[in-house]
């Protein structure tokens, strides 16, 4: 299927954005649920630092969005289920964009970002929006260089990432990268050993953690369940008009 999909996309992008391979533009405004793009994790966990099993009930549709849940909820051997969406393709250079709102709660963290690594037979690069819910007056951006962590730093989100929807973009492209809040420009890095170089899948997530509190606060039971809704999720390779008017890439296209 993936293979299919490099060949529409090299029929449909420009040549110069075809240094990397990349499955073709697309918009999902959740009105269905398509698996057909989408997977949903279920029946794991990713790690120690994780006090959650990715459980496919907390993935579902609810007032026109994508809702995931995190909720006290014993599986296998932990207290309390949680929930991740990636897509089955991979993408290159583009606009990433999605717009979100999410739930509170310390030692929380609701995540869009893009990954590829060991699982995939792929060196690990990544790039995230990490909203650690103990404070959701600011979001995280960061990326995973092979696996290092480079550029870290938290930056507003006015208003709140919980008080209402917000938009959370980023640009990708062969000599920079460049996330947005709300179409503002919020962090950005050019240094070539600084950048992704591998075609990535899109992820949503929403889990917890006892273990990482430095970072995402002291976990908390929060009591309820708590959720991470998304509107619209985008991606515009390289090149190619916007999708759609709110678009990011129609702005980024206007300014190069």
């Amino acid at each position: 299927m993936f293979a299919g999909a490099v060949v529409l996309a090299a029929a449909l992008h420009p040549a110069h954005a075809q240094e990397l391979q990349s499955a073709p533009s697309f918009v999902d405004d959740f009105s269905t649920f398509d698996t057909k793009r989408w997977y949903v994790s279920d029946g794991w966990s990713n790690g120690a630092h994780q006090n959650c099993i990715w459980s496919k009930d907390l993935v579902r549709l609810s007032d026109g969005a994508l809702s995931l849940g995190f909720e006290k909820r014993k599986l296998k051997d932990r207290q309390f289920a949680c929930a991740e969406v990636q897509t089955k393709q991979r993408y290159g250079y583009g606009t990433y964009e999605a717009r979100m709102k999410t739930g509170t709660g310390s030692g929380l963290n609701a995540a869009f970002f893009t990954y590829i690594g060991p699982q995939d037979k792929q060196p690990w690069d990544e790039v995230d929006f990490e909203v650690l819910t103990k404070d959701p007056s600011k979001v995280q951006v960061n990326s995973y260089i092979r696996g290092k962590p480079k550029n870290a730093k938290l930056v507003d989100v006015e208003g709140g990432a919980d008080k209402g929807f917000n938009d959370y973009g980023f640009v990708w492209e062969k000599h920079r990268l460049r996330w947005y809040v709300n179409g503002k420009l919020v962090s950005e890095v050019t240094n070539p050993d600084e950048l992704p170089t591998n075609p990535q899948k899109i992820f949503f997530s929403l889990w917890g953690s006892d273990k990482l509190t430095g970072w995402m606060g002291a976990f908390v039971d929060p009591g309820r369940k708590v959720t991470l809704e998304v509107k619209r999720v985008a991606f515009t390779a390289l090149g190619e008009p916007c999708q759609f008017p709110e678009s990011l890439a129609c702005s980024i296209n206007k300014s190069n």
